[in-house]
């Protein structure tokens, strides 16, 4: 068999092989040097990435402009997806409810792909029949990764900026595994299937979403998006840009929920650790920690180990959580919610100024507040800085015009 056709052959088992794993989409892109650079120089050159200074690193952006960087001897890029739609929901959640983006309501995705690729590497490498070297990535590395399953194969950039697949919507988590063997490369994904549809432009309740500049790459404003300034920004959070967050508290699904693509051909997971939790739930995989104490708090609950049982702090889950039950977590219950969670990376104090904003959303225009929704405001006086601050904003805007 020729060099050609062996490569081929590869390619074909291991597709096979990702998509035996759990992944839901899989192409080969070859390892050429960036084009979508300098849009990406563009963008960050007119500050659109906010407060992420990382983005703008010299060294990361030779990453990103070619995978030599990461990987001298990278021969083939394998760019896998996979679905993390665990339901279907109809209409939008109550007011009192703390809305967290889809993709965060289970286990961090960052391990659960990686643990994938990591035996996907393995099964190559056994294939293969010689030692192969490769490197996994999944939003831990400098790779414009839209743009590799692009030229995998994998769908199109849409306006709202996110890889669009025409059967699977854009529901989907992306990994990037590099490898040093030659794998057959996929004709690269070039039509546009968004045409004349402005929905999610529209849906955008900040304006984060500008369309497509002159060359046709479509543009966000990060400083307006709601999953920046709930996840990525640190200090407080614009009080002109508040009111339109609504009760949103991680991240934010508006601009998916609206797209045809998404609204026709929703693919829910076969991945069980992206469902939501209910109240004390682990996510799926997460394993109990020993020896924590109760605060005596109604629902704090006993988890098995081997020395025996012990408890775990109370929290909300991520099932439609109250958000006076988000408000009034403690440390230690933030600790245990957020335990194997991407939402840890919003941090303790990020998080309940978030959920104090979507208070303040949801009480404005309230002469007689909910029992205890006051209190939890003002116990949010007591708490660090950038709580307080956002605490007093919401406090403010009980019984005012919404």
């Amino acid at each position: 068999m020729g060099t050609e056709a062996a490569g081929r052959g590869l390619a074909e088992r291991v597709k096979a092989d990702a998509l035996e794993l759990g992944f839901d989409l899989v192409g080969i892109a070859n390892p050429a040097p960036s084009k979508h650079l300098p849009f990406y120089e563009r963008w960050l050159s007119e500050g659109r990435h906010g407060e992420m200074a990382y983005l703008a690193r010299p060294a990361a952006l030779a990453r990103r402009a070619d995978l030599k960087e990461t990987l001298a001897e990278v021969r083939s890029v394998v760019v896998v997806g996979m679905d993390y739609l665990a339901d279907r929901e109809e209409g939008p959640p109550p007011p009192d409810i703390g809305v967290i983006a889809r993709y965060a309501r289970g286990r961090d995705y960052h391990r659960v792909l990686e643990r994938k690729l990591r035996a996907l590497l393995e099964r190559i490498a056994r294939r293969a029949a010689v030692p192969v070297t490769g490197r996994a990535y999944v939003d831990t590395g400098p790779l414009l990764e839209r743009e590799l399953a692009q030229r995998a194969g994998l769908g199109w950039f849409g306006k709202n900026t996110m890889l669009i697949n025409p059967r699977r919507g854009s529901w989907f988590f992306l990994g990037v595994l590099l490898v040093d063997i030659e794998l057959e490369s996929d004709p690269p994904f070039t039509d546009d299937h968004c045409g004349s549809c402005t929905r999610c432009l529209e849906a955008c309740p900040t304006g984060a979403l500008l369309g497509r500049d002159g060359a046709g790459a479509p543009t966000m404003d990060a400083n307006r998006c709601i999953s920046y300034l709930t996840i990525e920004q640190r200090g407080p959070i614009p009080e002109e840009l508040r009111t339109a967050i609504g009760n949103r508290v991680f991240g934010c699904d508006i601009c998916q929920e609206v797209c045809p693509f998404n609204v026709r051909f929703p693919e829910l997971t076969r991945e069980p650790s992206f469902a939501a939790r209910g109240p004390a739930e682990r996510p799926l995989g997460v394993e109990a920690e020993g020896g924590r104490g109760i605060d005596g708090r109604p629902g704090s609950h006993a988890a098995a180990d081997g020395a025996g049982e012990h408890f775990e702090p109370w929290h909300p889950g991520t099932r439609e959580p109250s958000l006076l039950d988000l408000m009034g977590m403690t440390r230690e219950e933030w600790d245990a919610f957020s335990r194997g969670s991407a939402i840890r990376r919003a941090g303790y104090a990020g998080f309940k100024r978030n959920v104090a904003v979507a208070l303040g959303n949801w009480l404005a225009g309230w002469s007689d507040p909910p029992e205890g929704a006051t209190a939890t405001l003002r116990a949010g006086l007591d708490d660090e800085f950038l709580v307080r601050e956002h605490a007093a904003w919401a406090l403010e805007r009980v019984g005012t015009e919404g």
